[in-house]
């Protein structure tokens, strides 16, 4: 089967396209990929959505599931290969799983309308309707795609990280991570630091590190997940006292922050790591690696394979889709925390 990727992340850095076909559920080509960046209108009214009214919020669905079927037909004039169907993730709003919802937008409905392909959307909601986080979702793929790895490390928006342990996956959000960058390079008028070198130039705020690292989600067992709320209600206040420090002392502390935590989440892992395959958006930022790699010591850092590093995540959405559409699982409880494995995905068409 041949099937499109679509991923937007919490960074707004834009919609990830992956082309991919898969001989069976371990076994795939990465036939084209494209990001298209968000133009700032979209950017705007995602950044505050879910701060809007509810008539608001379902027009933004609709419109951006036409958004996506657009910019499917646009990759697909440059890249006219057969597609069977295309995977969307959707654009996350809101999610508080421990309240028993969460919502992606990015009408499906509306992307088959406009390609007329078929779309599987919506792999959160059977989850959490079980009990679960509802993500992360990824890890599947890590264990069927890239098993090689010990341990998989993903510098989204937010970091996670997924391993075997006692013959199952574990997996959970580990910090925040591009969303922390990307705000704080927009004080500078920035949309990102590249390659961390404005942190490089900042040195540690001790006493706001050492806030940072008494969060309590960090002291939770997994399965756990965060979310944009979290981000804005636990994270960011920890910021406001020292909002008189320059912003490379305090990009400089953050980076700091999540290197610890990400360190972190290798070492008490309770299983043999040996080698680290790293992707996301946040492998650009070369300081953050450097801090990360001095804290691991001798653990082996995959990040080379650029292709893979930006697309990963729309690559394994669209495993999700060739899972769903085979009748197979494709999220794990032992993952999310939900009653049951499920096959996650609404088909639209």
């Amino acid at each position: 089967m041949n099937i499109i990727g679509l991923m937007s992340g919490t960074s707004l850095d834009g919609l990830d396209v992956a082309l991919c076909e898969f001989n069976d559920e371990r076994h795939f080509q990465l036939l084209a990929a494209e990001t298209y960046q968000y133009p700032a209108s979209w950017q705007e009214r995602l950044a505050s959505l879910h701060k809007a009214s509810a008539e608001d919020y379902v027009l933004a669905d609709e419109e951006l599931g036409h958004y996506f079927g657009e910019k499917v037909n646009q990759f697909r004039e440059k890249y006219p290969e057969r597609v069977d169907c295309i995977a969307s993730h959707g654009h996350t709003v809101f999610h508080q799983p421990d309240r028993g919802f969460t919502s992606q937008i990015g009408d499906g409905n509306a992307i088959h309308a406009v390609t007329g392909i078929p779309v599987v959307c919506d792999f959160r909601r059977l989850d959490v309707a079980l009990g679960g986080q509802g993500a992360p979702l990824v890890p599947i793929g890590d264990k069927l795609l890239f098993g090689e790895y010990d341990c998989c490390i993903n510098l989204g928006g937010f970091a996670n990280i997924s391993y075997e342990k006692d013959g199952q996956r574990v997996a959970y959000d580990i910090c925040p991570c591009n969303m922390a960058f990307n705000h704080l390079a927009g004080l500078m008028g920035m949309t990102y630091d590249r390659g961390g070198e404005t942190a490089r130039k900042g040195e540690i705020v001790t006493p706001m590190l050492a806030k940072l690292e008494t969060l309590e989600y960090y002291h939770i067992h997994a399965p756990k997940t965060l979310g944009k709320e979290w981000f804005e209600q636990r994270f960011l206040p920890c910021l406001v006292p020292y909002a008189n420090q320059t912003v490379c002392n305090l990009m400089r502390t953050v980076s700091e922050h999540v290197s610890i935590r990400l360190a972190a989440a290798v070492t008490q892992s309770e299983t043999t790591i040996h080698k680290v395959l790293v992707t996301g958006g946040g492998v650009g930022n070369q300081f953050l690696l450097e801090l990360f790699k001095e804290k691991i010591g001798n653990v082996e850092i995959d990040s080379t394979d650029s292709r893979l590093a930006d697309y990963k995540e729309a690559i394994i959405f669209a495993l999700l889709a060739y899972l769903r559409l085979n009748g197979k699982d494709n999220i794990l409880a032992s993952v999310t925390g939900a009653s049951r494995d499920s096959s996650g995905g609404v088909i639209c068409g």
